[in-house]
């Protein structure tokens, strides 16, 4: 079935916290050409008594006890209801769903119920003329993260629910080896919380303003127990103590690090970051610091390249991509390469690919897939008439996922094995009721045990009778 001709393609990286949206291919709305990030979220503030939905929250000037009513929980959306109010805020601006084709992203290991009430609003609430849903990771071969003609290389994705390490052969995502750590941006900011509203200020209500102050404090430290020695011997006077000046929200004055000239007024509220700039992103090497029992970063990227082929390893140690926000800490990338270097094979080089900005690096991929001639020709895209005549069934069958797909091959050998096994069960059933039924099969079975039992009477007799003679 020929794809039908649309005038632009809408890309929707869909985050569990920000929703990265753009709009390829189309030059008469160059605004909605522009990168644009949008929270993924229904937003109410105590403060001007506003709730706003996703791209509204730009008008916010009242960050105070922010309530978050998120549409994704554990990396899967569970509030369509929320979700429909973000996407009604982005798709009502200038875009004809009709004439346009939608890349969307979704989690990885995404459930299959999710996945179609994802084509159900698409096609039926938003009646798009096409439709591709993807894995973010699956994008980055069509990016700049990596050096062109790149077949094997491992994505490292540190989100806002859990952390990815994700292998990629020749474009497409080797599941079986694909790892995850439930360490993201989202439990990195509560943890914070917790450690400040403990030590400082109670700041357990303030989810928007712990993340900024995780974002602009911390750090990963190169040496973890030299750093907490440190702090712990000097508390107020060693090198890595940093002032924070909390936000005035009175005077919609932002909140900033506290430089070495600046003036304090009287009404200057002062958050004092010790070890906990450099104790949060350590959650991402060191689950098991509070009390998760599962690798650190280094040692899951270790074992998902040893599930790979033995002969490709060596390629997949020099091609180590980041993406995600949580890699975007001063260090990150120094503390990731040393720790790969004591478990990678002797024979391997270690080589870690950053990129200037790793929250929008999966929608500058999937930009330059969506203006490539292979989108324009792909056959992975499902349209609305596809969609109506098969359901589901047809992004099933087009989008590459983590369910193993049955070949048309493997489907005959399938089905004679279960005709085997079906009439193995009656034989072995017809043998063990013997002359029930009055069938074929339970009449061969009586006439075979009548025969056994007169073999049998026979032989007694014989041996009778010899006994007798010998007598």
């Amino acid at each position: 079935m020929a794809r039908p001709r649309t005038t632009s393609t809408l890309i929707l990286d869909n985050g569990a916290s920000t929703i990265k949206t753009g709009i390829a291919g189309d030059e008469q709305y160059p605004r909605l050409s522009r990168l644009r990030i949008v929270q993924n979220a229904v937003i109410r503030s105590k403060g001007d008594k506003t709730t706003y939905f996703g791209h509204e929250f730009d008008n916010c000037r009242d960050y105070a006890s922010l309530h978050y009513r998120l549409p994704c929980e554990k990396g899967y959306i569970v509030d369509w209801d929320a979700q429909k109010a973000v996407w009604d805020g982005i798709f009502s601006e200038d875009i004809d769903p009709a004439q346009t084709t939608l890349l969307i992203t979704e989690p990885y290991f995404n459930l299959p119920n999710i996945q179609d009430v994802y084509d159900q609003f698409m096609f039926e609430e938003y009646e798009f003329a096409e439709y591709m849903r993807v894995t973010p990771a699956s994008l980055i071969p069509h990016g700049s993260l990596f050096p062109q003609e790149t077949e094997c290389m491992v994505v490292v994705d540190s989100g806002f629910s859990f952390t990815h390490v994700v292998p990629i052969m020749n474009g497409s995502i080797v599941w079986q080896a694909v790892k995850r750590i439930d360490v993201g941006g989202k439990l990195l900011t509560n943890h914070l919380k917790e450690l400040v509203s403990f030590r400082q200020w109670n700041m357990m209500d303030e989810t928007y303003i712990m993340n900024q102050i995780k974002e602009a404090c911390c750090f990963v430290s190169g040496d973890f127990a030299g750093d907490l020695r440190k702090c712990r011997y000097n508390p107020k006077g060693n090198s890595i103590i940093q002032e924070y000046i909390l936000p005035d929200l009175s005077k919609h004055r932002k909140g900033r690090i506290r430089m070495p000239d600046d003036i304090l007024a009287d009404t200057d509220q002062i958050l004092v970051m010790n070890n906990e700039r450099f104790c949060i992103p350590e959650l991402v090497f060191r689950p098991d610091d509070i009390g998760l029992e599962q690798t650190g970063l280094a040692g899951t990227i270790a074992l998902s390249i040893s599930q790979l082929p033995s002969d490709l390893q060596g390629m997949f140690w020099a091609n180590i991509g980041l993406i995600g926000g949580n890699t975007m800490f001063p260090g990150f990338r120094e503390r990731l390469l040393v720790e790969l270097q004591t478990l990678a094979p002797v024979d391997c080089d270690v080589v870690i690919y950053e990129c200037e900005d790793a929250i929008t690096e999966a929608y500058r991929a999937a930009y330059s897939f969506a203006t490539s001639s292979g989108f324009a020709h792909s056959t992975q895209v499902v349209t609305r008439a596809e969609y109506a005549e098969s359901g589901s069934n047809a992004s099933r069958r087009k989008f590459r996922d983590w369910k193993p797909h049955e070949t048309e091959k493997e489907k005959p050998s399938v089905r004679e094995a279960s005709k085997l096994k079906g009439k193995q069960k009656e034989d072995d059933r017809s043998h063990v009721t013997g002359g029930g039924g009055g069938g074929g099969g339970s009449t061969i079975n009586s006439s075979r045990l009548s025969k056994a039992r007169t073999t049998r009477t026979s032989a007694a007799a014989a041996g009778t009778t010899g006994s007798a003679k010998r007598r």
